[in-house]
């Protein structure tokens, strides 16, 4: 049965560039090949992963709901939406990409978004992980398009807003009464520790962080060079951080 980690937290927080280490981690400990869904509308996983996108399915969805769309003969509605589907999976050695994409039409996302769930949970056996790099809205998830998720890390940068941003992600998480087995709060872009003022601000919305992640000169040099984080030696600042928060989260001893 394949795990899902997905990640959520406000804009700029690093949710893509954890993402993208977190998958790295993956491959590296051989547990490949990974399912990757960009589920944020900003979509730039695929940069991380060193991955190029045909299509996205915000694309194929807009495309779908044209008024004068042209299914070929002996294909239902559902059959046709799910070829053109396969069609968004970027394809690579070690992790394949599904990206999300910004919608480009109007009309009702009812029927395609239960065909979209239908399709990742079709496609989740072949892969023995998945993750997905959410909006901070957390759209995508409220919407149904996986079943569950088995781990959560919300993201937040060392700033008292990105504290604060924590507390309305789990706010919503127990509104929307999502299906999430285990929460974890990171702590991105660090100065080597976190400020007491930040750890207040968690304690108060009943987050204590997991870990942080320190900035990483080497990540930003990357992507300043259009490099994958993939290929980031094994010495980085940031893989090191994440390595140890991965082993935490395999092993079942990381949560809120």
């Amino acid at each position: 049965m394949s795990y899902t980690i997905a990640l959520a937290g406000k804009g700029g927080t690093g949710k893509t560039t954890t993402a993208s280490l977190i998958i790295r981690s993956l491959i590296r400990r051989g547990l490949k090949p990974v399912l990757a869904v960009d589920a944020d509308a900003n979509a730039n996983l695929a940069e991380g992963l060193g991955v190029e996108i045909r299509e996205t399915v915000g694309q194929v969805l807009a495309g779908f709901n044209e008024d004068k769309i042209k299914i070929p003969p002996g294909l239902t509605k559902g059959a046709y939406l799910e070829m053109k589907l396969n069609g968004t999976i970027s394809e690579s050695r070690d992790v394949d990409l599904i990206s999300m994409g910004r919608g480009e039409g109007t009309g009702c996302y009812c029927y395609p978004n239960s065909i979209l769930r239908k399709f990742i949970d079709e496609l989740l056996p072949n892969y023995p992980y998945m993750v997905m790099d959410n909006e901070a809205g957390l759209e995508h998830l409220s919407r149904g398009t996986t079943e569950h998720i088995d781990h959560l890390v919300i993201t937040s940068d060392h700033s008292i807003k990105g504290a604060r941003t924590v507390g309305r992600i789990l706010e919503l998480i127990a509104e929307l009464k999502l299906d999430i087995r285990n929460k974890s709060v990171i702590v991105t872009r660090s100065p080597g520790h976190i400020e007491p003022a930040i750890l207040v601000e968690l304690e108060k919305v009943g987050a204590r962080p997991l870990a942080a992640i320190p900035s990483d000169e080497q990540v930003v040099q990357f992507d300043l060079e259009g490099k994958s984080l993939i290929e980031l030696p094994d010495d980085s600042k940031a893989v090191t951080a994440v390595e140890k928060i991965m082993d935490r989260i395999l092993n079942n001893t990381a949560g809120l």
